[in-house]
């Protein structure tokens, strides 16, 4: 258990490496890049499974075994990363953390090959949960009180995105979702189905009139039909899988 990635901080939501893990491409020679990396949870998980061409980034090194292939950089910045290099960049709990969102899809496409993977959680704040706790405080769940102004950190979830947001960002910007996951459903979240008659009716009525207007049809009723899945609806967090076209 020592040297086991089991033996490491995991710094996200429950079963979060697990079903990214499962996402992951399964050519164990693929080039993968963690982004943030943090401790090197999912690192070692990967190294533990096979894979043999790993890397990790992060502002700074706090990984808690020796590792060559660690990179230093900001992803609010520009990269530290030839273009056209990776195969596959995983971005675990990271993206909303910081402030240059779209700066930051548009790297992870410029350093992926052709058809390469981009797998990316986040608080799911699209859930019916998250929805009733806005309504009730004006706060979603993994942000439930005001951030601590006089001690901006890292860590801060600055930039909470719904489904439609994430998708917005890398769809707009050259990837398409291949795949739609949480890491979990908590039963508790089911007593929110009670509302989901009223949520259909409104969404629908709503993206009807849009698409009269915009001439977006097609696209609305894929978002409708995303945003109604039980991974979306009732997820803790969102795990998406978009490839660059």
């Amino acid at each position: 258990m020592k040297n086991s990635y089991r033996s490491i901080e995991i710094n996200c939501a429950k079963n979060t490496h697990e079903e990214v893990f499962k996402l992951i491409t399964k050519n164990k020679l693929a080039k993968i890049i963690d982004i943030p990396c943090g401790f090197g949870a999912f690192i070692k998980r990967l190294n533990d499974a096979g894979y043999s061409n790993v890397f990790g980034l992060d502002i700074q090194n706090i990984l808690k075994f020796k590792f060559s292939n660690f990179l230093t950089g900001s992803m609010n910045e520009k990269l530290p990363i030839a273009s056209n290099s990776f195969d596959c960049v995983v971005c675990i709990d990271g993206i909303e953390h910081i402030d240059e969102q779209f700066q930051f899809i548009r790297e992870i496409k410029r350093i992926l090959i052709n058809q390469g993977e981009l797998i990316i959680s986040t608080p799911n704040i699209s859930s019916l949960g998250s929805r009733w706790r806005w309504f009730l405080s004006g706060h979603h769940n993994k942000c439930k009180a005001p951030l601590d102004e006089n001690n901006p950190n890292p860590l801060h979830h600055i930039g909470m995105m719904s489904f439609q947001e994430l998708r917005y960002i890398l769809h707009s910007n050259g990837f398409r979702i291949s795949n739609i996951s949480s890491n979990r459903i908590k039963p508790v979240n089911y007593l929110f189905v009670v509302f989901l008659p009223l949520i259909i009716l409104y969404t629908a009525l709503a993206y009807k009139r849009s698409s009269k207007r915009d001439g977006n049809k097609k696209i609305n009723k894929e978002i409708f039909y995303s945003m109604l899945s039980p991974n979306v609806l009732f997820g803790e967090s969102l795990i998406i899988k978009a490839i660059k076209k």
